[in-house]
C-alpha cells in the first residue's frame, strides 16, 4: 500500500484524499492539507515511485488509480478525491474505473488528454548531479543548477532529495519514471469511454497551457458536471502560485 499520512479530524463526511505530481511527494500538497484538515479527515498519499512509497515498473495511470482506490477502500470505502498532474489524471481515471470510491472530484490545472510535452530533461538533470559528499541542500542546489536554471523547479526537486541516506539518493524512481513518460504525458488509448456523473472541480492557471480549448472539451466529455476556474497570475503548480484562494475554492467545494 502507499505510504500516507492522516491529519485532521474525522467528521460525518468521507475523507480527504490528496495525490501530488510527478517528482512530488505527499507533503507538495500541505498547504491544502492544512486548510482542509480544519473541518475534515485528510489522507496524503505518496504515490508509486516517489516518497516513501514502493518501487515498481508499472507506472501506468491504471495502475496509479488502483492504489488510490486500495487507499480508499482501507479507510471506509468513499472519498472525496484530488489531484495535481500526475496525481490528477491518476484520480480521474479513479473516476472513471471505481467510481463508487469517488464522492467528489477535483483536479488540479490536467485533463484526460495525451499532452506532447515531456519531462525527461529534469530525469536527465537529476541523474546527471553528482551526488558525492553532498550534507546540504544548498550544495546540492548549488549542483542541480548547472542542468536546471529555473530556482523554483530546483527547489521542488531537491525535496525529492535524502541527504540523509549514505549515499545521497534521489527518492523518486528515475528509471521506471524514464521507461513510462510516454504513459505519464499521454492518457490511455483503452481508458474507458464514458464518464464520472459526479460533482467535479477543475483548477486551472491562467499563465499555464494545460487546460486550453481542446484539453476543455476532453474534460466535458469525461466529467459532465465539471466546473472549470482559472486563476489569474498563476501558472501549473497554481496551489503555490495561488495558495490561498485555491484552498478556499477546494474547501468551498468539497464541504
Amino acid at each position: 500500500m502507499l505510504n500516507m499520512t492522516i491529519t485532521g479530524e474525522d467528521s460525518t463526511q468521507p475523507p480527504v484524499l490528496l495525490a501530488h505530481g510527478l517528482f512530488g511527494s505527499g507533503k507538495n500538497l500541505g498547504g491544502l492539507a492544512r486548510r482542509l484538515a480544519q473541518t475534515r479527515r485528510v489522507i496524503l498519499v505518496d504515490m508509486r515511485n516517489h516518497g516513501d512509497s514502493f518501487h515498481d515498473a508499472d507506472h501506468s495511470y491504471p495502475a496509479l488509480a488502483g492504489d488510490l482506490a486500495e487507499i480508499i477502500r482501507s479507510v471506509g470505502g468513499q472519498a472525496d478525491v484530488l489531484g495535481h498532474s500526475m496525481g490528477g489524471k491518476s484520480a480521474m481515471m479513479l473516476a472513471l474505473t471505481h467510481p463508487e470510491t469517488v464522492r467528489k472530484l477535483a483536479v488540479l490545472d490536467i485533463a484526460p488528454y495525451a499532452y506532447a510535452h515531456t519531462q525527461t530533461p529534469l530525469i536527465d538533470a537529476m541523474e546527471g548531479t553528482d551526488l558525492t559528499g553532498l550534507k546540504l541542500r544548498s550544495a546540492a542546489d548549488a549542483r542541480l543548477a548547472e542542468f536546471v536554471p529555473e530556482t523554483g523547479v530546483r527547489a521542488f526537486l531537491l525535496q525529492s532529495l535524502d541527504l540523509k541516506s549514505e549515499p545521497p539518493r534521489w527518492k523518486c524512481n528515475l528509471p521506471a519514471l524514464r521507461a513510462q513518460m510516454p504513459n505519464l504525458v499521454g492518457w490511455p488509448a483503452d481508458a474507458p469511454k464514458g464518464s464520472f456523473s459526479g460533482p467535479a472541480l477543475f483548477l486551472a492557471g491562467a499563465e499555464s497551457d494545460y487546460c486550453r480549448e481542446p484539453q476543455v472539451e476532453a474534460i466535458r466529455a469525461h466529467f459532465p458536471q465539471a466546473k472549470l476556474r482559472y486563476f489569474a497570475g498563476a501558472g501549473h503548480w497554481l496551489h503555490a502560485d495561488r495558495p490561498v484562494e485555491v484552498a478556499e475554492a477546494v474547501a468551498t467545494f468539497f464541504d
